[in-house]
């Protein structure tokens, strides 16, 4: 890693001293940026780390399967952008559907609102790709250079063969996950059984190529090497959750009651807290702060320091929870835990939960009431009305007929508006399973059926198999 910038200033004694340095006077050199030390995280055990690791299993099953599901002889989740349509299983979304991409954005923004007013950073802790991912790749690292222990001490040891083949290991191993990671990601926007082709022929197209390798090499950066400074510098949420908690927020706390005075196990005095200061808490947190100072916001809620206290704890003979989920009411008005979670239903919380629960049922309204037809009326621009044979008047118009279902149709076109409107084209066509059908419709009225101006009308298109799907569209027919 290149090294910092370093500005030279010079150790002024007074205000009053001139600025050029005299002969043989030292420079001090600050730097501008903190210059970044390698945290080598501890491995933990407990009930937090198994919940983080059932979530890292799910998560990834989801993620690394779900592009290989079959679904109606196509892939289960696709989504197919050089077509412009979007397969969710046994739905089709077209660009029309923006609706629902705009709601979904909604729900995964008060989603986060609601659980992190509750209790804090349970998303980064535990379902974050970042986190998800460095928890990954540090379980490969362990794998192959060891504990904590052993990673400090390779990564002081002079270089030599060992240390070479154990590093080419672990990251050859970490790139290549990186590259399945990329892989995967763009079998979600190729169909997957073609890219597998394409790449074993290595006929992979330009931007299948640019975007594996752009997703694998970020996957590889931002979890293998930046790590914690992803979660510290980078993400913005770190910044401001803050506004979002409450003194009735559960986050990750040490109980400075119980713990202090601090002191080693062979000292322990008369009085002393529980807390030994062994450091674990800090050995085993990912981003290597020290939660006894407090709350910071570094910390990612992992609850590694929970599980690391609680085992020291149980092996001294202490009671387990010296570092908890509490909230700073709880703290400093001891409240018991009947007491916390009551609390936890305050106001803010349940218009937030109300605000979710709405807008869920709406979403499964809209879904569920979703007719699986679209259609788009478009006026012929280059001839606005014309008159034809027995002088009636005539306007065109193109209809585009979208089928959004999974399998061929037939749909019924007519329209309404005027006394004598009519079709003067097929009133049927015929479109295929998740396709359109551009149609160009001519439609009259007999003369002197309608004086001159512009008339509303409607269109009417409905499946020939099933009249509850139906649409109707509005125009207008144009006399003159």
């Amino acid at each position: 890693m290149a090294q910092p910038s370093v500005l030279p200033l010079q150790n002024v004694k007074n205000s009053t001293q001139d600025a050029a340095p005299a002969a043989g006077q030292a420079l001090d050199e600050v730097p501008l940026y903190e210059i970044r030390r390698a945290i080598h995280p501890r491995a933990v055990r407990g009930w937090f780390a198994a919940w983080r690791w059932a979530l890292v299993w799910a998560t990834q099953l989801v993620f690394y399967g779900l592009a290989w599901l079959p679904w109606n002889s196509r892939q289960a989740v696709l989504f197919d952008i050089a077509h412009r349509k979007f397969y969710i299983f046994g739905l089709v979304f077209w660009p029309q559907d923006i609706v629902y991409l705009t709601v979904l954005l909604i729900l995964a923004a008060l989603s986060l609102f609601l659980f992190t007013a509750v209790a804090g950073r349970l998303w980064c802790g535990y379902a974050c790709p970042q986190t998800v991912y460095t928890e990954i790749f540090l379980w490969i690292e362990r794998q192959i250079e060891g504990d904590r222990n052993a990673r400090i001490k390779l990564d002081q040891a002079p270089f030599g063969w060992g240390k070479l083949l154990k590093k080419l290991l672990k990251h050859g191993s970490w790139a290549l996950l990186a590259l399945w990671t990329g892989f995967t990601f763009v079998g979600y926007f190729t169909p997957i059984h073609e890219l597998l082709g394409e790449v074993l022929h290595l006929d992979t197209g330009p931007w299948e190529t640019f975007w594996v390798l752009f997703y694998g090499f970020a996957t590889y950066g931002n979890a293998g090497w930046m790590r914690e400074q992803v979660c510290i510098y980078m993400c913005p949420y770190a910044r401001f959750q803050s506004a979002m908690f409450d003194k009735d927020t559960m986050i990750i706390t040490y109980d400075p009651e119980r713990g202090e005075p601090r002191g080693k196990r062979s000292a322990r005095r008369e009085g002393a807290g529980d807390c030994i200061d062994c450091s674990i808490c800090v050995q085993v947190c990912p981003t290597g702060i020290d939660i006894r100072n407090g709350l910071q916001y570094q910390c990612i809620g992992c609850a590694a320091c929970i599980d690391g206290c609680d085992q020291v704890m149980e092996r001294i003979g202490r009671p387990k929870g010296l570092i908890r989920y509490s909230t700073t009411h709880a703290l400093e008005r001891k409240l018991t835990r009947e007491q916390m979670f009551r609390r936890a239903f305050r106001p803010r919380v349940l218009v937030y939960t109300a605000i979710l629960g709405a807008i869920v049922c709406a979403a499964a309204a809209g879904l569920w009431l979703r007719v699986p037809l679209k259609v788009d009326v478009i006026r012929d621009r280059a001839a606005i009305a014309r008159e034809v044979e027995g002088g009636r008047i005539e306007n065109v118009y193109r209809l585009q007929i979208m089928n959004t279902t999974e399998r061929a149709r037939d749909f019924e076109i007519a329209v309404e508006g005027l006394p004598t409107l009519a079709l003067a084209t097929a009133p049927r066509v015929h479109v295929g399973a998740a396709d359109s059908s551009a149609l160009p419709v001519r439609v009259r009225v007999d003369p002197g059926g309608a004086a001159e101006g512009t008339h509303p009308i409607r269109f009417r298109v409905r499946a020939a198999d099933d009249a509850g799907v139906a649409v109707v569209e509005k125009s207008v027919f144009i006399v003159r």
